[in-house]
């Protein structure tokens, strides 16, 4: 690259930031190998397999591995599954499913736009919490998926996904509304939609955190 290339781009730099841009305006597709980053996608989802990592394996019926665009800016994290995604195999297929579906769409995207996932993929019996022996074992696969998607922003659902990326124990009303840093990439916490169902008063909340991921996305309503 040449210093008349370089000066050149040194303006069109200064043009989109003088437009209010914090990144160039380029599909992110555009800028890598989705089939090569699709391949090594499912090289984990086979990896995890018949995963026995922990015990957790002994109640489940499918292990949840995730889903959504390779291509995805906004990755959202969960805590583990429950009945309703154990039995299928997906994210968030159940009642707060429905309650994130709800979001997803209210901030114009499409659920197959972004990455869905949670800090655990096999469900904890009783839907209780999962324990840190039991996210340690599945931690590798979270963050080789975090690696693999390269997210602009993640958005945490519920104080264990928040805890596990950030290494902090603060009550998840300390965390929302605030913008963290995890590896480089934008990382939002908020409540997970379950607990949204029990407390409804707190949806305008989440919603405040929503808002403030698409600020950060660069993304209008």
């Amino acid at each position: 690259m040449g210093r008349q290339d370089i000066e050149e781009l040194k303006r069109l730099l200064y043009f989109y930031q003088k437009l209010g841009f914090s990144h160039l305006p380029i599909k992110k597709e555009a800028l890598r190998n989705s089939k090569m980053d699709e391949k090594t996608l499912d090289s984990l989802r086979e990896k995890i397999g018949d995963c026995k990592r922990c015990k957790l394996y002994k109640n489940r019926h499918n292990v949840v591995f995730g889903e959504g665009s390779i291509n995805a800016e906004l990755m959202l994290i969960g805590e583990a599954p429950g009945r309703e995604e154990d039995l299928k195999g997906r994210p968030f297929v159940g009642s707060a499913g429905a309650l994130l579906d709800r979001l997803i769409t209210k901030m114009g995207f499409k659920r197959e736009e972004l990455y869905i996932t949670n800090i655990v993929k096999c469900r904890p019996p009783h839907n209780r919490d999962p324990e840190s022996d039991e996210i340690e074992a599945c931690n590798p696969f979270l963050m080789e998926q975090i690696e693999i998607i390269e997210p602009r922003v993640i958005m945490t659902l519920g104080r264990i996904a928040a805890h596990t990326l950030l290494g902090v124990n603060t009550s998840i009303t300390e965390l929302r509304g605030k913008v963290f840093d995890f590896k480089g990439i934008k990382l939002v916490p908020t409540f997970h939609p379950a607990y949204l169902i029990r407390n409804p008063k707190a949806k305008w909340l989440t919603w405040s955190d929503a808002q403030l991921v698409l600020k950060l996305l660069d993304k209008k309503l």
